[in-house]
């Protein structure tokens, strides 16, 4: 596996990694080049800053301005797609011989180019992109940005033929069995993320945590149901942590005694609240792609209840508790914090996780790959 190279085309600058697909890209360089993959990173940027973390890694970094004109709304391509055209990606592209991964739909407006047709070509699928954004239409309570997620929704969905050139790299087993309905080279490999290995502790927490990106729709929806019908109907200690929470949640929690907001916590931080939780309550809404946190709260912390949903398709049923109602909920969260998390039930995680999670073993695979 030594001396491979790579292109990466990441849709924005993976640093610093705090946002779903981006903490994917992230981990997926970070463990890349501890195998000694020679990386050389494209970056559309908008809205973050130039990285210098990033060079420790890669041979070499790119940046290309994003296009978030509505001009670039303007076409047959996905919005997605088609506000990241640069002439200069090409270019470097064409300069370097080596095989390319696109980091979702999102970076594949060459993915057909005729210099690349004897090139490798991988599309790393983060999730089924026209179902996420039919997700995000069904969930969206504003009008335009509503329309706005119907239509590209339906732009990727018959955008989406361009994956037939590329071996397409499925992030879930469920997404897996969609494209290979659909396309003939398609591999699974598991998601990457900050965990490198399974640290518990045993014993018990005192508090119920949940946590998330608190600027993205789906994770509020999962708050206002977990305050309005859980955590507001019992008098345990409830943490709720996350990116950027809206006033209506602030305004929210504090009508509760027992429930306590920690807005935009450090990385080290969030990794301390899940491990000293007693109970990782994550329940979603929206079965795309894979929950980081969940993996986050795993890797991390002692019992994990979610919502059926959030398991689907990711071969983790056995490590978690479900529930789905309100009742369900409730019972389940009052019999998990009497209850202490054992040594067994740590090397049961260990066991079930080194099969499709271990960042080194699905990097080894994607290394695999390459010719």
């Amino acid at each position: 596996m030594n001396n491979k190279k790579l292109h990466i085309i990441s849709f924005n600058i993976p640093y610093p990694p705090n946002y779903g697909g981006i903490i994917e890209i992230f981990h997926k360089i970070r463990i890349l080049s501890k195998l000694d993959c020679e990386i050389y990173l494209h970056c559309f940027y908008y809205g973050r800053e130039f990285s210098d973390e990033l060079n420790k890694y890669c041979s070499k970094v790119f940046y290309y301005k994003r296009n978030t004109s509505i001009m670039a709304n303007i076409s047959l391509k996905p919005y997605i797609v088609n506000s990241r055209y640069s002439e200069e990606l090409i270019k470097n592209l064409i300069s370097i011989d080596a095989p390319i991964l696109f980091e979702g739909l999102h970076c594949t407006y060459f993915i057909n180019h005729e210099s690349l047709k004897n090139r490798q070509l991988f599309v790393r699928a983060h999730n089924i992109e026209h179902e996420y954004y039919y997700h995000l239409a069904r969930y969206e309570r504003h009008l335009f940005p509503k329309l706005f997620f119907t239509i590209e929704s339906l732009r990727l969905r018959f955008y989406e033929n361009v994956l037939k050139n590329a071996t397409i790299l499925a992030i879930t087993k469920g997404d897996y069995d969609y494209f290979k309905n659909k396309f003939d080279k398609v591999e699974y490999i598991g998601p990457f993320h900050p965990s490198d290995e399974v640290i518990i502790k045993d014993g018990k927490g005192d508090y119920i945590l949940y946590h998330g990106n608190l600027s993205v729709t789906e994770n509020i929806n999962a708050v206002i149901f977990l305050i309005k019908n859980v955590f507001s109907k019992i008098t345990l200690p409830v943490k709720i942590a996350g990116k950027n929470p809206p006033v209506m949640i602030e305004k929210l929690v504090k009508k509760f005694e027992n429930i306590c907001l920690i807005k935009n916590p450090m990385d080290s931080e969030l990794t301390e609240l899940i491990r000293n939780a007693q109970i990782n309550v994550l329940p979603t809404f929206q079965n795309t792609g894979i929950k980081l946190k969940l993996l986050a709260a795993l890797f991390n912390g002692r019992h994990c209840l979610v919502n059926k949903k959030m398991i689907e398709n990711t071969m983790l049923d056995e490590l978690c508790v479900v529930a789905d109602t309100p009742e369900e909920f409730i019972m389940n969260i009052n019999r998990l914090f009497q209850q202490p998390f054992e040594n067994n039930m740590i090397l049961t995680r260990k066991e079930i996780l080194k099969k499709f999670y271990l960042n080194d073993n699905n990097a080894k695979k994607l290394l695999n790959l390459l010719n």
